[in-house]
């Protein structure tokens, strides 16, 4: 009987020193989802106020971030439920300026994640042996590259006076938040693998 329980305390123990060492990952997640719920509202904000000035290709440019920004959030949420946790409600934050002030804030917020949280996200998650969060994290990471790239090239348009000539069409890819801004997109997601027949696609009207 004395086996039997130390036998079960060990395993408690040893279940609790699991779950202890998850916690970091856990906070990032956390962390990851409200950044990327911010970041979707605040995009769909942007895209009024695009839309306001006349700049109806940066209206869909950032119509299709506010898609993708809400993909990661949910791919987030999903991992830490399948973590048995959960994500108090809270309310977003965020001011709505010129376009241009509005570009360079989201340059400013997406240079942040490449370079500085979700890599950190993504050695603490490797430490923590929790792929489903490591890939989470990637999906975004790879993601927001390419929208740094895009809004340094409305910037670039906005400032020369020449927004006109920016894409009208962008596509989501609706598994991994994947973004392309091109007529065609490839056959399938270069993230995920998810086919193009999936796409979400934002257009300029």
């Amino acid at each position: 009987m004395n086996k039997l329980i130390i036998a079960c305390l060990l395993l408690i123990g040893s279940a609790g020193f699991s779950f202890a060492g998850k916690e970091k990952t856990i906070e990032n997640l956390k962390a990851a989802v409200k950044g990327e719920t911010t970041a979707s509202e605040k995009y769909a904000g942007y895209a009024g106020q695009a839309k306001k000035e006349g700049f109806i290709q940066i209206e869909a440019m950032f119509s299709a971030a506010s898609k993708s920004e809400a993909i990661h959030a949910a791919n987030h949420k999903s991992v830490l439920v399948k973590m048995g946790q959960k994500i108090d409600s809270f309310k977003p934050e965020f001011d709505v300026k010129t376009t241009k002030e509005n570009i360079t804030d989201a340059i400013k917020g997406e240079s942040y994640e490449i370079s500085t949280m979700y890599p950190g996200f993504i050695s603490t998650a490797k430490m923590e042996s929790e792929n489903d969060a490591i890939k989470s994290f990637r999906w975004a990471m790879e993601t927001e590259k390419k929208h740094q790239q895009i809004y340094q090239s409305a910037l670039n348009a906005l400032n020369a006076g020449t927004a006109v000539k920016l894409p009208k069409v962008y596509w989501v890819c609706p598994k991994c938040g994947n973004t392309y801004d091109v007529s065609k997109p490839e056959s399938s997601c270069s993230f995920c693998s998810t086919s193009s027949d999936r796409f979400l696609k934002f257009i300029d009207r």
